[in-house]
């Protein structure tokens, strides 16, 4: 595997709050969300923290994952969902199955998100099965 690409994002969310209140939740979640993610969403604790901190990492992850694979691939915000599970707590992002039809080579993302008072920040490693262009 070779690195493809390295993305970051920086989100301030008082910012993204306010934007989130401009366009109503729901709007910008079924705008930005898999079919998966949309679900989980849905689920959530009906209180403002909780959607805006699921939207919020969300959003970071995904403009970093663009930033990661660009020129190569060009996403789409459903293209990606990213998720966490009790036995892998780390978020990973994966194709959703839409996208895995464009994918002609086996792609690996490596995700880490931090946040602190009113900061998020997510990065993203791309890695991209040995042959690519940019190899």
């Amino acid at each position: 595997m070779t690195i493809l690409g390295i993305g970051v994002d920086i989100l301030h969310v008082g910012r993204f709050s306010e934007l989130i209140l401009r366009r109503s939740p729901s709007r910008l979640a079924k705008r930005i969300l898999s079919q998966q993610e949309w679900i989980e969403w849905n689920n959530l604790p009906n209180d403002k923290s909780s959607k805006t901190s699921y939207l919020a990492k969300r959003w970071a992850s995904k403009e970093a994952a663009y930033k990661a694979l660009f020129p190569v691939h060009k996403l789409t915000w459903k293209d990606i969902t990213l998720s966490r599970s009790k036995q892998h707590p780390k978020p990973m992002l994966n194709f959703s199955e839409e996208a895995k039809i464009h994918i002609t080579r086996p792609i690996k993302f490596h995700t880490s998100i931090s946040h602190d008072g009113d900061y998020l920040i997510s990065q993203v490693l791309v890695e991209e099965e040995n042959g690519s262009e940019n190899s």
